[in-house]
């Protein structure tokens, strides 16, 4: 018997085989597809960021009058971008490959259902695997909507959009969050007349008021168009290729559907039920801890819901194996966890808004500071955008950070360091920053949020 079996490769689930590899344990790896890395790293997280590394050497192309620099005519082949991101991903994956062998963790390649709360039937060989413990960490997948189910031709999910390898005139995307504003930026970036259609009232719905308002702004000067607040009525082909019917009565079109509205939790043909593992709105319920109302049963991931990310992902199945083992592990703080979104500009945050904070009774500070005022920014003729810092006035404490502009995801772990370190906004007056970088507009937003910002 191994003391761990682990059902998913992706983010989570081979990170939770390393570390429980680390401490001593024999490991069971099982994974349906044909590779590991799950959707993130097969046809997610990591094969996007090449399209938008891509999207970005363009767009720098495209500008490089701004910087002296004259070009010819500038031609563009989508399909070289997706054979770079194919081979971003093979070389990803056979990295991860690599780690399950140095660590010797057993791979098992198939389709993993629980028997028991210790024994797991791989299908379609039959073969059975006993373990000690599970963890649950089969993902999700995309949302269908009704009369727009990808078919790969006219109609996408993010899933089939990877291996598209000539763009369209036109294209909707249904669904204003991280995977449609990214997937817009790319195509608008290739020429592609983008619509971006979103039920809620704003773009990244999540994020604070103020950056998505932002975000709109610049998406519009680029000319791609925004439609918020607007639930679909009816679709149909015809025109271009499609036509939504949106419930204001306005009707848009294109040749092609991109839909990103979301995802569902992998939870079928598990045996979940027979067990009397307990689910909560599609996704398997656990405490703090990953655990499930089974015991010696854990389920981590996009298959738990909320926040749906790939580092949280890693995050709880490190605290599940830990716990597994016996050790004491702090539980996830998910407000502390950083959220992205990698179009251009770029948006990234942690903690809560500014209308969560109020909602929740604080009196709140608020510091604002803009890249154009920047040093950095200004060097890389990149202005757009701000930081934004909210403060709870009693005690200075930082409940949010918010950033829109240039490379603004990788500012997001000073924040949350200082958030969960208990770093006050005043303190970042003692904090030397370099200069120029664009880390500076951190600490000068959360002087601002005590009237003390020296650059602006």
């Amino acid at each position: 018997m191994k003391d761990l079996a682990i059902v998913g490769s992706g983010p989570g689930g081979y990170i939770a085989a390393i570390r429980a590899a680390q401490l001593g344990m024999a490991v069971t790896l099982i994974e349906e597809s044909e590779t590991l890395g799950g959707i993130c790293l097969n046809w997610g997280c990591i094969p996007s960021k090449s399209l938008l590394r891509n999207a970005e050497v363009l767009r720098l192309v495209q500008e490089a009058d701004k910087f002296g620099i004259t070009v010819g005519e500038v031609t563009t082949d989508f399909g070289a971008a997706i054979t770079r991101s194919r081979e971003v991903v093979t070389k990803l994956v056979n990295g991860v490959a690599f780690l399950m062998r140095k660590n010797g963790v057993e791979v098992i390649k198939g389709r993993g259902r629980l028997l028991s709360e210790q024994t797991i039937e791989i299908q379609p060989s039959g073969q059975t695997v006993a373990a000690a413990q599970i963890i649950i960490a089969t993902g999700a997948r995309p949302k269908q909507l009704p009369g727009l189910a990808s078919d790969g031709r006219s109609t996408f999910t993010y899933r089939e959009a990877m291996e598209l390898r000539q763009l369209p005139p036109s294209c909707l995307i249904v669904g204003g969050g991280a995977i449609g504003a990214e997937f817009a930026h790319i195509y608008s970036s290739y020429g592609v007349r983008v619509t971006v259609v979103e039920a809620l009232a704003r773009l990244l719905p999540q994020e604070d008021q103020e950056i998505s308002r932002e975000l709109t702004r610049q998406f519009e000067r680029r000319g791609i168009a925004v439609k918020t607040g607007s639930l679909i009525q009816g679709s149909e082909r015809g025109g271009e290729g499609w036509r939504l019917h949106l419930e204001s009565g306005e009707m848009v079109e294109a040749e092609m559907v991109l839909t990103a509205t979301g995802v569902q939790a992998n939870i079928e043909n598990l045996g979940l039920e027979d067990l009397g593992i307990e689910l909560d709105r599609g996704v398997i319920k656990v405490d703090p801890h990953m655990r499930t109302n089974v015991p010696g049963i854990y389920a981590i991931g996009d298959v738990i819901g909320a926040p749906l990310l790939a580092h949280a992902a890693s995050a709880e199945g490190v605290i599940a194996v830990e716990t597994a083992a016996g050790r004491e592990v702090s539980a996830l703080d998910k407000e502390l966890v950083p959220r992205c979104t990698y179009c251009q500009p770029q948006v990234a945050s942690t903690g809560i808004t500014e209308e969560q904070a109020k909602e929740r009774g604080y009196q709140v500070r608020v510091g604002k500071f803009p890249f154009s005022a920047n040093g950095k920014a200004i060097a890389m003729g990149d202005t757009v955008g701000f930081v934004k810092i909210v403060v709870d006035a009693a005690t200075g404490k930082l409940l949010g950070t918010h950033a829109i502009g240039p490379e603004v995801t990788e500012l997001l772990p000073e924040m949350v360091m200082a958030a969960w370190s208990g770093v006050r906004a005043d303190q970042f007056e003692a904090l030397v920053h370099a200069h120029p970088t664009l880390s500076e507009s951190l600490k000068e937003a959360a002087m601002a949020a005590e009237g003390l910002a020296l650059n602006i």
